[in-house]
């Protein structure tokens, strides 16, 4: 069994709704052991949107990482997510933030996530339930870390 770290956000319909529905839904791929407060985030990357709803899990999985990849990709589907554009608008997104001490650099599959540490929507959430990170999430810039807010 291997530990990964999801992040998890959705701006579209009831966002907050959708975000518990993904952590619950995360149960087909393995076992939750720890999972963050929601955060209510402004949008990155692709201005003039509404704000995103995030959270991080941690998962003990023994599935592989594309084959978390892949289940992932499907859990999103069956809460509703259709392709839109980059950064855009969404329904339901998972993102793999680690899986355990490995490093992938695949098509299609990137782990550690190569922009972890830039976004305070995703580094935030997961220092919170990993102290790893902790350290990330405090160099972010004030205006970064002020555009992640607890919400529940």
């Amino acid at each position: 069994m291997a530990r990964a770290g999801i992040g998890i956000g959705s701006n579209l319909g009831d966002p907050a709704a959708n975000v518990r529905a993904g952590i619950d839904a995360l149960a087909e791929a393995g076992t939750i052991v720890a999972r963050s407060r929601l955060y209510r985030t402004r949008p990155w990357g692709l201005a003039g949107q509404p704000d995103f709803f995030n959270a991080a899990v941690i998962l003990e999985t023994a599935l592989s990482p594309r084959e978390l990849l892949n289940r992932m990709k499907d859990l999103e589907r069956k809460l509703g997510r259709t392709q839109t554009e980059r950064w855009g608008p969404r329904v339901i997104d998972f993102d793999i933030l680690f899986y355990g001490e490995l490093h992938v650099d695949e098509p299609g599959l990137q782990i550690p996530h190569p922009r972890l540490q830039e976004r305070a929507f995703a580094l935030v959430p997961l220092a919170e339930i990993d102290a790893r990170y902790a350290e990330d999430a405090a160099k972010l810039p004030a205006a970064e870390r002020a555009s992640v807010e607890a919400n529940s």
